[in-house]
């Protein structure tokens, strides 16, 4: 079990860094409601989001717990700031060395890891907890070094604990003949296989169970709704992102894609590609919540009872 000590005593609300799961300086946010831990020894890596004493959503790999200083890049699990397009070498910046960080606010921070030499970029963090309840606002930042620009998009990652259920909204169904145009699109990568029984595309729903005995396999969508979910142990995970119906997205126009493995979901979102130049930034911003979700099944839940929990949520004009 991950294990976190204060160096500054229990903290009710405010900053405070923590001892955890073998790194000593770690970042914990806490409003008296959730808490969040971000690594600082490496990454950075938002590891922990919950409700104060709850459940984790989020997954951790604990045989890369408290390391640093690897030549190669780790998972770590959490979320995390990338680059898009994927490249094997570009995105995969092995991000293994001390991040600093600065208070912005009570319940603000930034984080900032060195720069990445090799592609000419730097990465920052700004988290931002809200007072009360469990609202997070995240902006992921990547400011071009070089000279020479660089065309790019900024890609949040959340890898989520196994066992639970991805959801992602449809576009309100149509009928025929009245409408005429599409109005969805889903992106394929070569290993997903369309039998896998994991997915279940639903009426109003894109489901994605994870299962421990399962291969890769990942969809990406032109996503205009803009948010996305994870179901597990009594808790809903909530995070939001932007759509730009002007803009360009990587992945054959995807800002947002799901992925699942043995081991994990991962909710990515992405922002549009961006021609960045010599000092310039580009900021992409997700905002998250949580929700209790009763007694509901992660392994059994049916789309019409995950419907009655996001409309409890939403309210039904926009579930």
């Amino acid at each position: 079990m991950s294990s976190v000590v204060s160096k500054e005593g229990l903290l009710t609300a405010g900053i405070e860094t923590v001892v955890f799961n073998g790194w000593q300086n770690n970042l914990r946010l806490c409003n008296g409601t959730v808490e969040l831990i971000v690594t600082l020894e490496v990454g950075p890596r938002i590891l922990v989001y919950r409700k104060c004493g709850g459940i984790n959503p989020l997954k951790i790999f604990e045989n890369q717990s408290g390391t640093a200083g690897e030549p190669t890049w780790r998972n770590r699990g959490g979320h995390r700031l990338w680059i898009a397009p994927e490249d094997k070498v570009k995105t995969y910046f092995p991000d293994n060395a001390p991040v600093a960080w600065e208070r912005l606010g009570a319940l603000h921070a930034r984080l900032r890891p060195l720069p990445e030499t090799t592609n000419g970029l730097q990465k920052e963090l700004d988290i931002s907890l809200d007072p009360v309840g469990t609202g997070v606002t995240i902006v992921h930042r990547v400011t071009r070094l070089e000279p020479s620009p660089a065309r790019l998009a900024p890609w949040a990652l959340t890898v989520m604990a196994p066992g639970g259920i991805a959801v992602v909204p449809h576009p309100e169904m149509g009928k025929h003949p009245q409408d005429l145009l599409p109005n969805r699109s889903l992106v394929l990568w070569p290993y997903t296989d369309m039998r896998d029984p994991r997915w279940c595309f639903g009426r109003k729903y894109l489901l994605l169970r994870q299962d421990p005995a399962g291969a890769p396999t990942k969809i990406g969508l032109a996503h205009q709704l803009g948010w996305s979910g994870y179901l597990l142990g009594g808790v809903f995970f909530l995070k939001r992102y932007p759509w730009n119906p002007s803009a360009a997205y990587p992945d054959m126009g995807c800002n947002f894609e799901v992925f699942s493995n043995g081991k994990m979901v991962e909710l990515e979102s992405l922002g549009p590609l961006t021609l960045l130049h010599h000092c310039q930034t580009v900021a992409h911003i997700e905002e998250w919540e949580l929700h209790d979700t009763g007694k509901l099944s992660d392994s059994s839940a049916s789309e019409e009872q995950i419907d009655e929990l996001i409309r409890s949520i939403h309210g039904p004009s926009s579930a």
